[in-house]
């Protein structure tokens, strides 16, 4: 729902980590069209575009020490939320985060919205996704913090089909499942998850959990709207069944281990392969909650990359 800038609005503060990054710029844009005060921590020295942009917009941006936590408190302090967009490894989403999460406690924030934006990972056996793993045991540090929390759960990021994740093959006009074509599956934009967060956010009463999905199609969905956004004729190709990308995963992240990057291949066929078992479904869907937000489908995002670019 766009709420106008009224004075009750107006008056919040909401406190963005993260908020360089693509998921954060956007949220705290959003934040500002709804008339919230933002301030906005970036790393020390950082003199991206991102940051004049968000100065120029009307945020407040603050360079902090994740490390130094009398400078986190402070940054902190008058805040009526703490949202973090941060992503990275243990050092950021462990350590930073809960130096984050303490800074905010401290100085009184009376909500966290924490870095989860994902599948249901508090439904997966641990092991079965690195990168999810680390928000599940930051899970368990927030839940017993003092504050409330609220984690905003999306499913994949549908902007993520046009390149990054290999399920839409347009150059071959094949849509990749593994195991199962009519598992349905979880996607939200990344800037229709910015909206929702920011909404959130202004929110004084959400639930622990809140769940939202753009779109929920199989296999055998994506591959009409495929066909629908290209005017061609998409057709499925089962790549196997999940104990062979099992298998897959262990050998890529045996010869291609690439520890310290965030988003490896094999990390990547992680998250495909939770998503086809069927176990992190995002049920029920908050999507309701903010009327005033268009959720954008999958055939539009794929429709836009086709005429983004042309043959």
């Amino acid at each position: 729902m766009f709420i106008d800038g009224s004075a009750v609005l107006q008056e919040k503060t909401i406190v963005i980590a993260g908020a360089t990054g693509d998921l954060g710029t956007r949220i705290a844009g959003h934040l500002l069209h709804r008339g919230a005060r933002v301030r906005a921590l970036v790393r020390p020295g950082n003199t991206s575009d991102k940051t004049a942009n968000l100065q120029a917009k009307g945020a407040t941006v603050i360079e902090v020490d994740y490390r130094n936590h009398a400078e986190l408190v402070k940054a902190c302090a008058g805040g009526t939320c703490v949202v973090s967009a941060l992503s990275g490894l243990e050092e950021v989403i462990l350590d930073a985060q809960t130096a984050l999460l303490q800074a905010a406690v401290e100085a009184g924030v009376p909500r966290f919205i924490p870095s989860d934006f994902a599948i249901d990972f508090t439904k997966l056996p641990h092991g079965t996704n690195r990168n999810l793993d680390l928000r599940q045991e930051f899970k368990e540090r927030l839940d017993k913090a003092p504050i409330a929390a609220t984690s905003v759960l999306n499913g994949m990021f549908s902007d993520l089909l046009t390149g990054q994740a290999p399920v839409v093959l347009f150059p071959l006009k094949r849509v990749v499942y593994w195991e199962d074509a009519d598992q349905p599956l979880d996607f939200t934009t990344i800037e229709d998850t910015a909206a929702f967060t920011a909404a959130a956010a202004l929110d004084a009463a959400t639930p622990r959990y809140l769940r939202i999905a753009g779109d929920v199609l199989s296999a055998r969905g994506l591959k009409e709207a495929a066909s629908q956004a290209t005017g061609d004729q998409f057709k499925l190709l089962k790549a196997g069944k999940l104990g062979r990308l099992d298998k897959i995963i262990k050998f890529t992240r045996t010869v291609f281990p690439q520890k310290e990057e965030v988003f490896p291949a094999w990390q990547g066929m992680q998250y495909m392969r939770n998503m086809f078992s069927g176990l992190p479904i995002l049920t029920p869907l908050d999507n309701n909650r903010y009327p005033g937000i268009r959720w954008t489908t999958v055939q539009e995002v794929l429709a836009q990359h086709v005429q983004q670019n042309p043959k």
